[in-house]
């Protein structure tokens, strides 16, 4: 593969995570790609488990929706940050598991090339925790570039 016209950014709204986004800009625009913001938001991890109830409470229902909205105005942000560098760029919010979402929209969008931040766990902390990095680079379809973060950016 020698060109990457559609470049996956998946971000989960850190600063973090937003340090992958200067490496796929260069890319996209040495390839003139098109960039795929993408943006998990894990809902189940944010509220009561409420799957035994009929309906939720009035607030995990309110809750969710704010969360929503804030994921959504944050996507729009960054979209628009980047057209206005003269990028064609397409947001994506998903729901589910990190990792599952960024593999299928890699595949739903025939994504070329997936550039994403590490969190820099090491050791203990990611083998108890997983790494959706790994997972991902693990069962791509597409070459994954991974923007590892420093020392001195993880005793921060």
């Amino acid at each position: 593969m020698d060109e990457f016209k559609r470049i996956l950014v998946p971000l989960d709204g850190s600063s973090l995570a937003e340090r992958a986004l200067p490496l796929a800009t260069t890319m996209a625009r040495k390839f003139d790609s098109q960039i795929f913001l993408l943006r998990v938001l894990d809902i189940s991890a944010m509220t009561v488990p409420t799957w035994h109830l009929e309906s939720p409470p009035n607030w995990v229902v309110e809750s969710r929706k704010h969360a929503h909205e804030e994921v959504e105005n944050y996507l729009k942000a960054r979209q628009n940050e980047l057209r206005e560098q003269g990028f064609e760029v397409h947001s994506v919010l998903r729901g589910t598991s990190p990792a599952e979402d960024i593999l299928e929209i890699a595949t739903a969008k025939d994504i070329d090339l997936i550039v994403m931040s590490t969190h820099g766990r090491g050791g203990l902390a990611r083998w108890a925790l997983g790494s959706v990095a790994d997972k991902v680079m693990r069962h791509s379809h597409c070459p994954v570039l991974l923007v590892r973060q420093t020392e001195e950016v993880n005793n921060k």
